[in-house]
């Protein structure tokens, strides 16, 4: 299955949030069934915080056990703890601070404020060790040096990158670092902590947005057999699912036979 990414194309932006948003409630839920907890890695930018807003207004969000839900970062700005453009500042005003999370299990990634300084090699070094940590006591269920994760989401940026692994940087190439920083990306701030491909892989499933006519090409790029030093979205895959989540705009430079059923 993880050979061939699957595609749900939606109408327009607020039906894709509200339906990504169902679906990983019912993911979630289904993982806290058959596991006793569930783990998902969260992603910033606009579609990540519209599915984040839509969770918090779904009818059905308490069906979740939010104090058995593990929560990771796949990049984060370096920016200062608090700041409007760190994604955890932007996923607590969607969605985190309106239900009851244990703190312990939301691993932010580390601040430039932080215990580590304004060092993002040592912060990213220190969410590596996190990252290991909750491998080594997840068991059966870890895969190697990170947890293996239930969801791991990803938006696509109109440039083809993802968490913070743009086309051609240093970052993209890491074959066996988890975690790494990002010094000169093209999109500000130009200073990140992300996850690199090996970690994004060990995920169970792997969730990739996109809406908008701005990541048509991007889109059409990553599911055209491109590479991934060039095109990073191209080589974002789960382990047991790749899950394509677009709107018709984003969509557009897609052929029909790729998704079934048809848009509606």
């Amino acid at each position: 299955m993880t050979g061939t990414p699957q595609l749900v194309v939606h109408r327009d932006p607020e039906l894709m949030a509200r339906a990504a948003a169902a679906r990983l409630l019912t993911r979630i839920v289904d993982a806290q069934a058959t596991n006793g907890s569930a783990s998902v890695v969260l992603t910033g930018g606009r579609n990540g915080n519209a599915l984040l807003a839509a969770l918090a207004d779904a009818p059905a969000r308490d069906a979740i056990d939010w104090s058995r839900l593990d929560l990771w970062w796949g990049d984060e700005r370096f920016l200062p703890e608090g700041h409007p453009e760190r994604n955890h500042t932007q996923a607590r005003q969607a969605l985190l601070d309106a239900v009851p999370l244990d703190p312990a299990r939301v691993r932010a990634m580390p601040a430039s404020d932080g215990p580590y300084g304004p060092d993002p090699e040592a912060a990213a070094a220190a969410y590596a060790t996190a990252l290991a940590g909750a491998a080594m006591a997840g068991g059966s269920q870890s895969h190697g040096p990170v947890p293996s994760f239930d969801v791991l989401l990803l938006g696509v940026g109109p440039d083809t990158h993802v968490a913070s692994l743009f086309p051609e940087l240093p970052a993209v190439r890491e074959t066996e670092r988890t975690v790494v920083g990002v010094h000169g990306a093209p999109k500000p701030p130009p200073t990140r902590i992300t996850l690199t491909l090996p970690a994004i892989r060990a995920a169970q499933e792997v969730w990739l947005l996109a809406a908008g006519a701005d990541k048509a090409r991007a889109v059409a790029l990553a599911l055209a057999g491109a590479g991934e030093v060039q095109i990073p979205a191209a080589g974002a895959r789960g382990t047991r699912r790749t899950l394509w989540l677009l709107d018709r705009a984003a969509a557009d430079r897609l052929p029909h036979t790729l998704y079934h059923p048809p848009t509606a």
